[in-house]
């Protein structure tokens, strides 16, 4: 096989071109062996409150028993979680897991067709839900499986009297926690409670049982529940923590989490795989209050982060963040979308360490790709495939194409999902009769087996037969000094089929059209060019700062 992997002799030294998948049957065991290495260190900090590994240990036991002796929920059955980033979250999650029932992540923005949508899909039995998002479980929850709602306020488990003040500010003084009733729900608190007064049955646990449903797809049509199994998510945490060994220190780490972890890139990167480290992760709830957040970042001396390009950018020009301490940080990973160029160099000036772009899918659990961690600055690559992954680039035929053609990138390896749930048709259009899965992202491999995106499939503009891909228009654009973000779509055009729109958030107000225009000339061959520019206040984007190229593409169809 190894004459066919190219980027295998490009892995920094001591990554092995092959993990053992196995050698941990389950998400539980790695939990279970992380809180006996590393029972008294910090595991999960949020609002200034700090949970050892040795408290996940028995709050999730307790939120598992709960589960299973009170609610007499049966091995496989989904529950439903619905929370920003806060201490509930990894209670939660690992107790779900330990009573062997799968967590269904829902995103709490979603508006209640949406989540109706999921819980009906999913069929989940239970749902946790923070305080500020029950009116919209209370509106989407009947016609549902849902027999039990567990709620809980952002200051629940902060301790007296800070958590009463916070959750007190929340509600009368922001007034962000609309009232809702939810008759026969529970609180959080009061189900741990009742945990403790059951015995957490042993639970056995296959490597094959669905761990997460994590949806997905909600950009291209109806959300589908990719079904990840404990081994999937156990191998993609070997694959991580092979890739990056060589830059922890176990025990040693803190790691900022500014993407919710319900988010596959978060949940894996920080949640599981540093937890597999030992280290503390630093939840952030609302990366959003970028003042706020930079004002959190300067008080932890954080030694690692992750995020997508539009947080670093964020960030970047954010008043303060230049005098942050940056001294302990070893490591910045970029995924969930493209990494521009211009923030990455400016990442690296700001704070002396390389941001490493990496690549990765709902249905990969998600890591597939990633840049050497040695990487010296940005070269513009996802990176080489991980170890016990093969990928590769196809035509619309299936046949796999040389060096420097672009094609649909295919990957194969033990963290692709098992398929789709309740939904065979879908998972066979993705997965084909060899076991690649077509990612949908168009991509070519140098010779040297680093893979680049083009672009996604369905962002592809078409002008006059020709292929423009908006991540190199919005990377050309992004270098503009007055820009502060970007997004190129296609819209349709009489002459050419398709043109080429770019809608702009300014950093100077004084930018004009005419500018920008100019500096396409400059940088773009002629079908490139920016037929249409338009300036707004901001970017419609998901709420993982992933920017919507599709509602400025419907826009512009009407």
């Amino acid at each position: 096989m190894s004459s066919e992997r190219p980027w295998l002799a490009q892995y920094p030294a001591g990554v092995p071109a092959e993990i053992d998948a196995d050698e941990y049957p389950s998400i539980v065991a790695v939990l279970e062996s992380a809180i006996a290495s590393y029972r008294d260190r910090p595991a999960f900090a949020n609002l200034g409150k700090v949970l050892t590994y040795a408290d996940i240990d028995r709050l999730s036991a307790q939120f598992a028993a709960y589960l299973l002796g009170e609610l007499q929920l049966k091995k496989g059955d989904r529950v439903a979680i619905m929370m920003p980033n806060c201490l509930q979250y990894p209670i939660s999650t690992f107790g779900i897991l330990r009573a062997g029932l799968t967590v269904v992540n829902v995103n709490p923005m979603y508006t209640p067709r949406e989540l109706r949508h999921q819980l009906v899909d999913s069929g989940a039995a239970a749902i946790v839900v923070l305080d500020n998002f029950g009116h919209t479980v209370q509106e989407a929850i009947a016609g549902t499986q849902v027999r039990q709602a567990i709620t809980t306020g952002l200051g629940d488990l902060i301790g007296f009297p800070k958590g009463a003040i916070v959750n007190f500010v929340l509600k009368y003084v922001k007034k962000m926690v609309p009232d809702y009733d939810l008759p026969g729900a529970i609180r959080f608190r009061d189900a741990l409670v009742l945990g403790q007064l059951q015995k957490l049955p042993k639970v056995a646990i296959d490597s094959g049982d669905i761990a997460f449903l994590q949806y997905t797809g909600g950009t291209t049509g109806v959300a589908k529940g990719a079904m990840l199994t404990h081994r999937n998510l156990v191998a993609n945490m070997q694959q991580a923590a092979a890739w990056v060994r060589a830059n922890i220190k176990p025990g040693d780490e803190i790691i900022i989490t500014a993407l919710p972890l319900y988010h596959i890139f978060s949940l894996t990167a920080n949640g599981l795989v540093f937890m597999k480290f030992g280290a503390l992760n630093y939840l952030i709830t609302n990366p959003r209050d970028m003042p706020g957040f930079v004002k959190e970042l300067s008080k932890i001396p954080f030694t690692a982060i992750t995020g997508v390009n539009t947080l670093f950018n964020g960030l970047l020009n954010t008043p303060g963040f230049d005098k942050i301490d940056f001294s302990h940080l070893r490591l910045t990973l970029g995924g969930g979308m493209a990494v521009q160029r211009a923030v990455a160099e400016r990442w690296k000036q700001a704070t002396g360490c390389t941001l490493v772009e990496a690549y990765g899918l709902t249905e990969t659990s998600p890591a597939a790709c990633i840049n050497p961690m040695d990487l010296a600055e940005y070269n513009g690559a996802i990176g080489l495939p991980v170890p016990s992954t093969d990928a590769c680039v196809k035509d619309e035929d299936g046949r796999q194409l040389p060096v420097g053609e672009v094609g649909e990138l295919c990957i194969k390896g033990p963290q692709v999902m098992k398929g789709y749930w309740n939904r065979p048709e879908e998972t066979a259009n993705v997965i084909d009769a060899e076991g690649w899965l077509h990612t949908g992202d168009m991509a070519r491999m140098d010779k040297q087996g680093f893979f680049y995106i083009v672009d996604r499939k369905k962002d592809m503009i078409l002008v006059s037969g020709f292929n423009v891909y908006p991540n190199e228009i919005e990377d050309v654009i992004a270098l503009m000094p007055g820009v502060l973000e970007v997004a190129a779509v296609g819209v349709p055009d009489d002459k050419s089929g398709e043109a080429v729109k770019v809608v702009i958030v300014k950093k100077d107000p004084a930018l004009t059209v005419e500018q920008v225009k100019a500096h396409a000339r400059e940088n773009l061959t002629g079908y490139k060019h920016p037929k249409y520019v338009e300036f707004r206040t901001e970017l419609p984007k998901t709420n993982v700062g992933k920017i919507l190229r599709r509602e400025l593409r419907d826009e512009a169809a009407r």
